[in-house]
């Protein structure tokens, strides 16, 4: 492994947030099992399972712009403080409820919602921080290094709370994730680097006109966007994991963890090697490609009825989104002034957000109207066709090269 692959990690205010995050997210994924399972065994309803996700997406789509607009005028670090606080009280909110065995699911619902509002405020202002903690030389592994942060998390959190819901209940699970909380909030209060971005004297709604004048204006950046949404709508298959653990696959809440965590395991491999080897200089095309491999795991997946396959498409799916996730993700930052990278970021959550979780919704739906299986094989089939339509009329992002 060369040592240059993880060169983001010297820096001490990029290595503090990192750290932090990764047990903060990893709390978070841990919620994210326990809040589906929870849903699950309140209601036994396809329908309910895909309303998790509309929950999420609905708050962040009312007010991700207006997160993008405080990350670029207020102080990054400040912004964070508060809205890690406010997921914190969600997570023991729910934790609560569970302990007190309140049978009603409308709680549920309503705190994955304030949950999703402070989410809005959150993403923005952390990710237009990280370039202020490194140098730009070393931008593109720190978001790599971010990805595969972000996925070790996803692999353990779900692993832990798979674990942990079979052996101690739920209520442990989100009391565990709110006490995450804390190292984030330690680390953001230790970060020596201005979180602050010098303010801007025109009104909020001038700077939001100027954050999607940006955005319209950068053909790449429409492209990547609008493809992450529509790929991820169709082929989101991770609501209906509850489903395949109990009555398909019938492994129980163990096995729904480790399904939970397949994708990770996929990712986290994936990104390693992307932290080594040089970046691809046909962007444009790997990040097609990258996304069709996603709609053909996802095949995979819904038609598998065994556990150690179902695993393995899990694995493939999550390997190909961190490819395009990376390029992705590297591409819009580095052509983003940093005095609009929280209004670019916000913009962006809409579509990255928007795209899984809408989705989520969407595949309850047919799951309920059909089956789990023929929701997920659908989805995925739509995802291939919507690369295909990309690919066929973006010529833009098919032609792109990296620099």
């Amino acid at each position: 492994m060369k040592v240059g692959s993880f060169s983001a990690l010297r820096h001490r205010d990029f290595r503090l947030l990192f750290l932090g995050q990764w047990v903060s997210i990893t709390g978070s994924q841990m919620q994210v099992v326990a809040v589906t399972w929870n849903v699950w065994v309140l209601t036994r309803s396809p329908f309910a399972l895909g309303a998790v996700g509309l929950a999420r997406i609905v708050p962040v789509i009312v007010f991700s712009l207006l997160g993008g607009i405080a990350a670029d005028a207020r102080d990054r670090k400040k912004v964070m403080l508060v809205t890690q606080t406010v997921l914190m009280a969600v997570s023991i909110g729910l934790g609560l409820l569970t302990f007190l065995r309140i049978p009603a699911v409308w709680p549920v619902f309503l705190l994955i919602a304030v949950g999703g509002a402070a989410t809005a405020f959150d993403l923005p202002a952390r990710q237009a921080l990280v370039p202020r903690l490194v140098p730009e030389g070393d931008l593109a592994r720190a978001l790599s290094m971010n990805v595969i942060l972000f996925q070790a998390a996803t692999l353990a959190g779900p692993v832990v709370a798979g674990w942990l819901i079979a052996e101690r209940g739920l209520a442990v699970v989100y009391f565990l994730d709110a006490a995450s909380f804390v190292a984030v909030l330690a680390a953001v209060l230790a970060i020596r680097a201005p979180g602050a971005v010098g303010g801007s004297r025109r009104s909020p709604w001038e700077d939001l006109k100027g954050g999607l004048a940006f955005v319209w204006r950068s053909p790449l950046i429409v492209s990547t966007m609008t493809l992450d949404f529509v790929a991820t709508f169709f082929a989101s298959a991770m609501a209906l994991l509850p489903i395949f653990a109990d009555q398909i696959l019938r492994v129980g809440p163990r096995g729904l963890g480790l399904l939970y965590g397949a994708p990770a395991a996929g990712a986290i491999v994936t990104g390693l090697i992307l932290a080594v080897l040089p970046a691809p200089k046909a962007q444009g095309r790997t990040i097609l490609v990258a996304v069709a491999s996603y709609g053909a795991a996802t095949i995979l997946f819904g038609f598998s009825r065994s556990f150690a396959l179902s695993l393995s498409a899990l694995a493939a799916a999550g390997a190909s989104d961190t490819i395009s996730t990376v390029l992705r993700s590297t591409l819009r930052q580095l052509t983003t002034p940093d005095a609009l990278r929280g209004r670019m970021t916000s913009i962006n959550m809409v579509f990255f957000m928007g795209g899984p979780q809408l989705g989520e919704f969407e595949a309850g739906l047919l799951a309920g109207w059909l089956s789990a299986p023929a929701s997920v094989v659908i989805g995925g089939a739509a995802c291939m066709a919507a690369v295909a339509a990309t690919a066929a009329l973006g010529r833009t992002l098919r032609g792109y090269r990296s620099p």
